[in-house]
């Protein structure tokens, strides 16, 4: 499998850069994971930490459904690993797959496009009972665009571990 990689836009809109900037980062995690068995994306950086690759996208799917869909669209869900809404629980990827890992993140970042695409402007606001304040559409995909580009470091060293490919 080999990720194509939207380039983000050099002129344009806010909401367009942004879009696109988030876009750049979710299919940078995926490349980060092209041509790896289960196996490989199973592999852990270094104890005490268990986090992977697959890891990575476990927690990543859990990010993506949370800020689009119970903060912005106000959806009465659960993560998808926990019922407790226990974020550890997405880091313990050691039987986990490539292909339930990818299809969970995949729906997610659908229905996060969706969301964000159906919103009328960057200024909507969603409602985070975490920190009980609503928080607009804009916050997100810049949060987003930060969770994303923050976790495609730490891809870059788990990749370099897995096979020695560095770089993008």
């Amino acid at each position: 499998m080999t990720t194509e990689r939207p380039e983000p836009p050099l002129i344009g809109g806010e909401r367009e850069m942004l879009r696109g900037f988030l876009d750049f980062h979710r299919a940078t995690l995926a490349m980060k994971c092209d041509d790896l068995s289960d196996e490989d994306l199973r592999k852990q950086s270094m104890p005490p930490s268990t986090l992977s690759l697959l890891a990575l996208v476990r927690h990543l799917v859990e990010v993506e459904r949370t800020w689009f869909r119970i903060v912005m669209n106000s959806e009465d869900l659960t993560l998808v690993w926990s019922p407790e809404n226990d974020y550890q629980v997405a880091y313990d990827a050691t039987k986990a797959t490539r292909s339930e890992a990818f299809a969970a993140w995949q729906n997610e970042v659908e229905h996060s496009r969706r969301i964000e695409q159906a919103a009328e402007s960057l200024d909507v606001l969603g409602h985070n009972a975490k920190w009980k304040e609503d928080v607009s559409l804009r916050l997100v995909m810049v949060h987003m665009i930060n969770e994303y580009a923050r976790h495609n470091g730490h891809a870059d060293f788990l990749r370099e571990g897995v096979d020695g490919t560095v770089g993008a």
